[in-house]
């Protein structure tokens, strides 16, 4: 079968109408990593009316326990579905073992360097081949948090991000136990004999989480822990970015509260920044909570427009790779 692109194996494994919107769903293959059995989903939302029309791209990126129908569910309702008929380029991704794509060898071993490291950057590629602009990206909780990552260790850069917005993501909120070397020692021993966390069974969501990212967190938050891995400080590398970046929090997230989503924002050393909290002190009709912030009708409302128009304003700000190729033939 031919690919779908020229970069690594890329294969159209389903192309849909549903309703007003086309869905297209590729399995990309980058092999790009040390586990080459590694499958990353993207689906991809496009309007009937304008099928050959591509907006401005962008990559929604699930968080933990999660797939895509947190963006874009079976009846066509979510943010990704409100964007395509805004008439952005909507391209859903679905990491290691969520959703569609399917569980890799390693799986029990995924975490959010290897997401960051090979994932993030493959995905940026394949939609910028296809959509020949650098995309916009949307992250929720882990999701954001691996956006951070991929940033803070310049795994991504402003070629590859034209903006990014983390909702409800954050890496300092500490958890006093895991600041105690023996109950840590205890806990990862046990923790090491299960190859996930079973979202469904503890009503946390659709998805199994692989082992390899609740042990990566734990020692993020360990006694002498940092946001990176063996090699990188994600933290400190936050400062030398400079894409633009929206943060965004909910009074009533108690997983994620705001004061450790404004950490994460103050880190990033861009100036085009913004930080955004909902609730009802500052303007909105309730205190939305970790998912409510972007999947509920108050969402709909009074959020998904406050996306459409930084992205607006974004796109607007960095003309098209298309464009400035014109301008500096011409």
């Amino acid at each position: 079968m031919q690919s779908s692109s020229h970069l690594f194996p890329v294969a159209l494994i389903s192309a849909e109408r549903r309703g007003d919107l086309i869905e297209d769903v590729y399995r990309l293959k980058p092999g790009n990593s040390t586990d080459f059995t590694v499958e990353l989903v993207v689906t991809r939302l496009g309007r009937v009316a304008d099928p050959d029309v591509r907006g401005v791209p962008v990559i929604l990126l699930h968080g933990s326990f999660s797939n895509r129908r947190l963006w874009y569910s079976p009846k066509g309702i979510g943010l990704g579905a409100y964007l395509a008929r805004a008439g952005f380029d909507v391209w859903i991704a679905e990491m290691r073992g969520h959703g569609l794509s399917a569980r890799n060898q390693a799986y029990r071993h995924n975490c959010v360097a290897d997401y960051a490291r090979y994932d993030l950057p493959a995905i940026a590629a394949f939609v910028t081949e296809q959509s020949g602009q650098s995309p916009h990206w949307i992250g929720h909780s882990l999701g954001g948090t691996t956006l951070a990552a991929a940033l803070g260790g310049h795994y991504l850069d402003a070629g590859q991000a034209a903006s990014v917005a983390l909702f409800g993501s954050q890496v300092t909120r500490g958890f006093w136990p895991l600041k105690v070397p023996p109950l840590t020692w205890g806990a990862r021993l046990f923790l090491k004999r299960f190859e996930h966390v079973s979202g469904p069974r503890l009503k946390r969501g659709p998805e199994d989480e692989p082992m390899g990212v609740i042990l990566e967190s734990m020692r993020w938050h360990g006694l002498f822990g940092r946001f990176g891995d063996k090699n990188d400080d994600w933290w400190s590398g936050l400062q030398t970015v400079e894409v633009p970046t929206l943060c965004v929090s909910a009074v009533g997230d108690h997983q994620d509260p705001e004061w450790a989503c404004r950490e994460m924002f103050e880190q990033f050393g861009t100036e085009d920044k913004e930080f955004l909290v909902l609730g009802r002190v500052h303007g909105y009709t309730e205190d939305f909570g970790h998912v409510q912030m972007l999947v509920s009708k108050a969402a709909q409302a009074q959020v998904w427009p406050r996306v459409v128009d930084w992205l607006n304003h974004r796109a607007a700000a960095v003309p098209p790779e298309s464009m400035l190729n014109r301008m500096a033939t011409s």
